[in-house]
């Protein structure tokens, strides 16, 4: 039977899985996993690099499943955060367990003792962020001598958090014959610097330039005095009525935009790392589900983040590093729906605008806000070709 080149049929995926996917109602690849299932399934090392919300964790999960359902051995997947460790089990869940794969999730603030109990099932998967990796390491309480895939999820953001060593020493504790994937929706040189050391002549794919925001994103950025971001995010609040997401620069920013906007009269969650995981947890699911409409995080959730349909997002503070604006604007507008992405700058941040604008290759239109007054920058901006606006409502 002809199959379109566009479907999984033709990327050599096994029958068992075509029909789990199939049942999943997954029809169509995406360009990350069109590129990248067939090296992997090879057993090719290779570096892909795709906006977030293009369905990494497939592109390397249903290879990943196919060949530890076939070979004995086990498969490591390092990730930043708890909260994308979380979701990287959830989307593994279904097609794992069809394979009678158990997985391991080894994370910070969570039960010790449930996951020794885990590591004693012998688990074919662990999905693990570096620090937790590192405790059970010390503690003796698992090997990685069976390891044979390795996958480094969100590289970049786990070098940002000062996991370079770590990586660096469980890199080393795995068997040198072993396939190596890596993901990521940058490529900065500590993260080639990993990647030359630690693959063999990896295949490079690359489905949008590093640092592309989200195609389907529209943004907008409004100029303002610190003490009005609080009038103007009100008027949004009011404007929008679906989800969203909010992003703070600091943990107690955080949580003071979460007072806040209890006091707006709107339903609200907060993230960041001064809450438990029971905390964060009770925090997405509440926001998944509805029963908070709006969710304020720090960037330690960016990329922890995979809800459909969330509406808008807003920075409410321009983040430290521009890089993280691509990531914090991919919350929206994934798998394939439109999103939109607000930003909120003072008259002197210039420059970290500037950044960011450099890093996406656009300009960023500027918005007013008939309610409230706007300001502008001290100086011209750089000139990059026009952006995509989305009209006020």
């Amino acid at each position: 039977m002809n199959q379109s080149p566009r479907d999984f049929y033709s990327l050599g995926i096994a029958p068992g899985i075509l029909d789990m996917l199939d049942t999943m109602n997954f029809k169509i690849p995406t360009p990350i996993q069109h590129k990248a299932i067939p090296p992997i399934t090879r057993g090719d090392d290779i570096i892909g690099i795709a906006q977030t919300g293009t369905g990494k964790t497939l592109a390397f999960g249903i290879p990943m499943v196919q060949s530890l359902a076939q070979k004995k051995g086990q498969a490591l997947i390092l990730v930043p955060t708890r909260e994308l460790a979380i979701q990287v089990d959830n989307s593994l869940k279904e097609i794992a367990d069809r394979f009678s794969l158990n997985r391991s999730v080894l994370i910070g603030g969570a039960s010790m003792t449930h996951q020794m109990d885990s590591l004693k099932k012998n688990p074919r998967i662990f999905i693990a962020t570096p620090g937790r990796l590192m405790d059970h390491l010390e503690r003796r309480s698992l090997s990685l001598s069976g390891v044979r895939i390795v996958i480094l999820d969100e590289a970049d953001r786990m070098l940002d958090m000062g996991f370079v060593r770590a990586i660096e020493r469980i890199l080393k504790m795995v068997p040198r014959e072993r396939q190596t994937l890596l993901f990521s929706a940058t490529m900065p040189e500590a993260v080639m610097k990993i990647a030359s050391a630690h693959m063999k002549l990896p295949i490079h794919l690359e489905i949008a330039p590093s640092g592309t925001a989200a195609e389907r994103v529209t943004q907008e950025l409004f100029i303002l005095k610190k003490e009005l971001k609080n009038q103007l995010l009100q008027r949004i609040l009011n404007e929008y009525k679906g989800s969203i997401l909010i992003f703070s620069r600091t943990k107690h920013g955080a949580a003071k935009i979460t007072r806040t906007i209890r006091t707006f009269g709107h339903k609200v969650a907060e993230i960041h790392s001064n809450k438990t995981l029971g905390q964060r947890r009770h925090a997405l699911e509440g926001f998944k589900s509805g029963i908070f409409r709006v969710l304020v995080a720090t960037d330690i959730a960016a990329r922890g983040i995979d809800v459909a349909g969330i509406e808008l997002v807003v920075n409410y503070d321009l983040p430290d590093d521009a890089e993280n604006y691509v990531h914090r604007i991919g919350r929206t507008g994934r798998a394939g729906h439109e999103g939109h992405a607000i930003s909120f700058a003072m008259p002197d941040q210039r420059n970290e605008v500037k950044k960011i604008e450099s890093l996406i290759r656009m300009a960023i239109p500027i918005s007013n806000h008939p309610e409230v007054p706007m300001e502008n920058f001290a100086k011209p901006r750089i000139i990059f070709s026009a952006g995509h606006h989305r009209r006020r409502r």
